[in-house]
């Protein structure tokens, strides 16, 4: 496949069995989808988990892919739904595993290797909702509110309400550990 072979072209030929194209598609997005992955969850190892996770499926998942969205915005689509998934079995496993969800939350947050403004924003943002927090992390991500919308199935004017609720969030998080 040629450099220049659009994303959509890209993921129909991967859609057919050609692992070129797959590898290709791969090469352009993991870096930008493990960043994305690692603002969803805020622990490097499970972004790690998640985007492989994602890339395993991606092969039949491409068979879905129906050019009505960029190959970009279906990805993040793949990656919100897949990360969703992902807390709904942490959460099943948290309740079933009472009082060893703290002890593994704790040796999560000793394996952080953000810098210090990244984890505050990290664990800020775990403070969040799903929806509040997914929001954010599109957005973070250089998304505009209209990429955000079609991601995650809403109005713009639903992004732009969750962003400023989700700046009000941090903005009170931050003041509560200030006065602590």
């Amino acid at each position: 496949m040629r450099m220049n072979t659009s994303d959509e072209d890209l993921a129909a030929a991967a859609a057919n069995g050609d692992g070129a194209a797959f590898a290709n598609l791969l090469d352009r997005h993991y870096d930008r989808l493990f960043a994305f992955c690692f603002r969803l969850t805020g622990v490097r190892t499970e972004a790690e988990d998640l985007t492989q996770d994602i890339c395993a499926a991606l092969p039949a998942k491409l068979g879905s892919y129906q050019r009505r969205a960029k190959v970009t915005t279906w990805l993040y689509r793949v990656a919100v739904n897949a990360a969703h998934d992902r807390r709904r079995k942490r959460a099943t496993y948290t309740k079933a595993t009472t009082g060893w969800g703290d002890w593994e939350i704790a040796r999560k947050a000793e394996q952080s290797e953000s810098t210090e403004a990244l984890d505050w924003l990290t664990a800020a943002m775990n403070q969040l909702s799903d929806d509040l927090r997914d929001t954010l992390a599109l957005v973070l991500d250089d998304m505009t509110h209209s990429q955000a919308a079609e991601i995650l199935g809403v109005s713009e004017g639903t992004i732009s309400w969750r962003i400023s609720e989700a700046k009000k969030a941090l903005r009170a998080i931050k003041e509560k550990e200030a006065a602590e």
